[in-house]
């Protein structure tokens, strides 16, 4: 469904494009190969063109495709400043932290990136950038490695089910009771916990506290005050790992709630804070 959406938004765009660019285009990866439902920063870098403006909001658009050109990922958003205020002479330059959704390919993959009308025409602007066509522009080439590359995180108690968006099923998250415990091969290194996730601060007067524990050792400590989805990286150093082939990892949320007890759904379960992505990478 998604590839013929993509289709759509680039029809009419595949003849001679004789428009002068409004502006280049270049993205950087943070690493050149990376396994599937990993992390991996993206850095975006426009520049208007002298003389040039961009004429209305455009959001930005990455397809990641496999070696067939069938689209496997796509990342639209808007650019950390509007178009609307994009000025020659002043480059926009952002990094995107985004993770690896688990699809059905391995092996070399295209990025192509540009940008398009943020209303109803779907028009895309002509930029300046490697092998162009359709008005998208191959920035990147990533290599897709297996999924068993990654450090597997096993959840001993604690964790509510995974659940799903009913209108973007790739958007999945679980939900943490007071206290998750979970396992985690230890890499014997420094290395990042990722942890993305929200809160429902509005449900009190003073926002939940987080604390994450290696074992008995605090490693991080934080006030959920946020509602919209937040990426924390907290460092997990190869001392406090420990030699043990095994690594312990907690969370513990000061305070949990039961919704139904709060007059804040049906939902009787213990909550503590919603996780959409707890990753552990070795440095």
């Amino acid at each position: 469904m998604v590839a013929v959406m993509v289709l759509g938004v680039a029809a009419g765009c595949g003849e001679t494009d004789e428009a002068p660019p409004v502006a280049s285009v270049a993205v950087t990866l943070s690493k050149s190969a990376a396994a599937l439902g990993s992390p991996i920063d993206m850095t975006y870098k426009f520049e208007v063109a002298q003389g040039q403006a961009l004429d209305g909001k455009y959001r930005v658009f990455m397809h990641l495709l496999d070696s067939d050109g069938v689209l496997r990922w796509a990342d639209d958003h808007e650019p950390s400043v509007p178009t609307t205020a994009w000025k020659a002479g002043e480059p926009v330059e952002y990094t995107r932290t985004s993770f690896i959704p688990v699809v059905p390919y391995l092996g070399d993959a295209t990025i192509r990136v540009g940008l398009y009308r943020a209303d109803a025409t779907d028009t895309r602007a002509p930029l300046s950038g490697p092998d162009p066509q359709g008005r998208s522009y191959k920035v990147a080439t990533l290599a897709l490695l297996p999924q068993s590359e990654n450090i597997f995180v096993v959840y001993r108690s604690g964790s509510h089910p995974s659940e799903f968006a009913p209108e973007n099923p790739a958007r999945e998250w679980w939900w943490t009771k007071k206290e998750v415990v979970a396992n985690f091969k230890n890499p014997k290194k420094d290395a990042t916990l990722y942890l993305e996730y929200d809160a429902r601060p509005d449900l009190f007067d003073q926002p939940q506290v987080v604390n994450v524990y290696l074992g008995s050792q605090s490693v991080a400590t934080f006030a959920a005050d946020n509602k919209d989805p937040l990426l924390r990286r907290i460092p997990l150093r190869a001392d406090v790992l420990g030699t043990s082939d095994m690594a312990e990892l907690r969370l513990v949320v000061e305070p949990s709630f039961v919704p139904s007890a709060i007059g804040a759904g049906q939902d009787i379960r213990e909550l503590g804070i919603r996780v959409y992505h707890l990753f552990v990478n070795p440095s």
